[in-house]
């Protein structure tokens, strides 16, 4: 494979992940594939600003047949699959969905590896969600798992499957338990994106209130530009794994309003209404992680802080509106 350009291939390559690790990897030199499923609408706003340097197939998680042809064509050395219905609190009221795409998904996907070319470096996207209600504080890579939503238990399936396949059938398949990541490319029906936009709409007049479920649940939030380089490290090393990828940071919700609101110089407590909607039917209290393994082995950690991460958030949201970004950054 000498002086060829390696290639990989991105399932959920138009969400804030797929993004960020598709510009990673076109900065190293990568040819990239992203897999899109067939739909009418497909939003590429993520992305917009890659269209001419990735090549995109179709295909979904749904379809076996279809994964098989894409990496029957593509012929990827490295798959990622990033793609799922990654919404906790859409999981409680679609979780046959859920469990069919960020489940059953994950073992179509590892069985079109197998059988196309088991030479081909698997990673597969885990969650701190999988820790749910914790048994240990901070978390790390032999803490076990109790999911408290629909999504949860499907990416402890997702998660073990592909130690499975790894056992199996000998595959480099790696998992990334990876804590919330956050961006200004979020979706804004992630917490943390409905408050950057959210602070940023009434600072601009555009909102008068906010409203939001559990202000006192603890996260550990990174930034998600950092958090795909842990991912392509995975797949450069000599022996699959799984690793924890987080901050080590834990902070609420409450404190991510007040970064957030602080930074256009409002007082959140003026704005921020608590709805009951929004809780949970099963919450978690507190998600931190322990990151020390990623950094032995892969020499991994994170760049970015919690503050910097808001305030980012914030900024972007504000220009946004104003009409000045043409994509998210």
């Amino acid at each position: 494979m000498t002086g060829m350009a390696p290639r990989a291939l991105i399932t959920g390559i138009t969400g804030q992940d797929g993004s960020y690790l598709a510009e990673f990897l076109l900065d190293k030199g990568y040819e990239v594939t992203g897999m899109v499923r067939r739909s009418s609408t497909v939003n590429y706003e993520r992305i917009a600003h890659l269209m001419d340097r990735v090549e995109f197939c179709s295909g979904d998680l749904l379809d076996q047949l279809s994964m098989v042809e894409a990496i029957r064509v593509h012929e990827p050395e490295e798959v990622y699959n990033l793609a799922a219905q990654s919404f906790v609190q859409t999981s409680f009221g679609q979780p046959v969905l859920t469990g069919e795409t960020t489940a059953l998904g994950v073992t179509r996907l590892l069985d079109a590896v197998r059988m196309v070319d088991t030479s081909i470096r698997y990673y597969q996207a885990s969650s701190s969600e999988m820790f749910g209600k914790v048994r240990e504080v901070p978390q790390t890579e032999s803490t076990p798992f109790h999911p408290r939503s629909p999504y949860g238990v499907a990416k402890v399936y997702g998660h073990w499957i592909t130690i499975n396949y790894r056992e199996s059938y000998d595959l480099h398949a790696s998992s990334g338990i990876l804590f919330n990541h956050e961006s200004p490319r979020r979706g804004l029906e992630f917490v943390t994106r409905k408050i950057s936009h959210g602070a940023a709409q009434i600072a601009l007049g555009m909102a008068d209130e906010l409203r939001l479920g559990n202000l006192d649940a603890k996260r550990d939030w990174g930034f998600a530009g950092d958090y795909v380089e842990a991912m392509w490290l995975m797949l450069q090393q000599d022996r699959p794994d799984d690793f924890v990828i987080c901050t080590g940071e834990t902070h609420s919700v409450r404190e991510f309003c007040e970064a957030a609101f602080s930074r256009v110089d409002l007082d959140w407590e003026k704005y921020v209404v608590v709805d009951e909607k929004f809780l949970r039917p099963a919450e978690i209290d507190l998600l931190v992680g322990d990151y020390s393994k990623a950094a032995d082995v892969l020499g991994w950690a994170p760049r970015t802080g919690f503050a910097e991460l808001v305030e980012t958030m914030v900024d972007a949201d504000m220009e946004f509106l104003e009409g000045k970004l043409r994509y998210l950054q």
